[in-house]
């Protein structure tokens, strides 16, 4: 019964010395989410559109545009790589998103805008991203896609 005792009284001392980590907030991981697809856009304004998506890139992210198959991974970034963005500007704004309740996975959707440096026509279209958070916190996409064409005065 003394041992019994002991062992107890050992287990519960071994069990308060590991705290409990506090379960982060969602509305902070949300942000935070939220926050890494407006740095990106900044980013791509100010560093180009190729620079800002090597570096938000994911290694085994994922690509789909027009006409193409899915790009992956190590074809995703080789693809980014060959791009050519001199001549326009592409930003975005999200407009909504959401997290999953283990914090590790969530989306971004809103609208981007690609403007021509020798014209002042802009383009519309609309996006959406799957962002994957790393190991370090900091987020990466996971899937990037988007469709051409809206009127933004709608």
């Amino acid at each position: 019964m003394k041992n019994l005792s002991l062992l107890l009284i050992i287990s519960i001392s071994l069990l308060s010395c590991f705290k409990k980590k506090p379960k982060e907030d969602m509305v902070d991981i949300k942000m935070s989410m939220m926050d890494a697809d407006r740095e990106f856009s900044k980013m791509s304004e100010l560093k180009g559109m190729k620079a800002a998506f090597m570096e938000y890139i994911d290694s085994n992210g994922v690509l789909l545009r027009p006409n193409s198959k899915p790009i992956i991974g190590g074809e995703a970034i080789f693809y980014i790589s060959q791009g050519e963005d001199s001549s326009y500007t592409m930003t975005w704004d999200p407009k909504g998103g959401s997290v999953a309740q283990s914090g590790d996975l969530g989306y971004t959707y809103g609208i981007y805008s690609i403007k021509p440096k020798k014209s002042e026509t802009v383009q519309y279209g609309t996006y959406v991203s799957i962002w994957k958070r790393q190991p370090d916190g900091k987020w990466k996409f996971a899937l990037d896609t988007g469709n051409e064409g809206i009127d933004i005065a709608e």
